[in-house]
């Protein structure tokens, strides 16, 4: 008999359903192998987590694997602890680098982004990014920069030509 023939248990199939759940309504999830954390240090990891709207679980390789349909199947080895949400992936990234420094227990896997597979390397570059807010400051500059430069411009002509009406002016005058 395989095992996809077998009942499964019905509190096995409302947590593969709940992981499911998780999964879909999930923009990014961040995969980790959390040995050698203790209560504390989860906790203190969870509440940092929390802030940036994002979820810390511990899962079950199996069922993680049936619930992202195998594509990720070779990160999925040892204890593992999936951190989503639908926040800024990049603030979370931070978060996850700055605990592992700290605590040297937790290591990024890799993970699942807009529908993408991403290695621990890339999960650590996300890290390196600057947040939305400061992404969103920086394009702003980069769109209004033109736009200042014209005002800046034509406002050097129209006081260029304030000058030379002055100096004719005063010419003027003097004659």
């Amino acid at each position: 008999m395989k095992p996809e023939n077998k009942d499964i248990r019905p509190e096995k199939k409302s947590i593969a359903a709940e992981l499911d759940e998780r999964v879909s309504g999930a923009l990014y999830m961040i995969l980790a192998d959390y040995t050698g954390m203790d209560m504390p240090q989860t906790t203190e990891l969870k509440k940092s987590l929390r802030a940036s709207d994002a979820s810390f679980n511990v899962v079950n390789n199996r069922l993680l694997n049936r619930a992202l349909n195998g594509e990720v199947a070779d990160l999925l080895k040892g204890q593992t602890a999936m951190i989503y949400g639908s926040g800024d992936v990049v603030e979370v990234a931070k978060i996850i680098k700055k605990f592992s420094a700290q605590n040297k227990t937790a290591t990024v896997k890799g993970g699942y982004l807009e529908g993408k597979v991403i290695t621990g390397d890339q999960v650590i570059e996300l890290a390196k990014l600057p947040s939305k807010d400061v992404l969103r400051a920086m394009l702003l500059g980069t769109l209004q920069a033109p736009c200042s430069q014209l005002v800046g411009v034509l406002d050097q002509k129209v006081a260029s030509l304030v000058y030379v009406l002055d100096a004719a002016r005063a010419k003027k005058e003097e004659a």
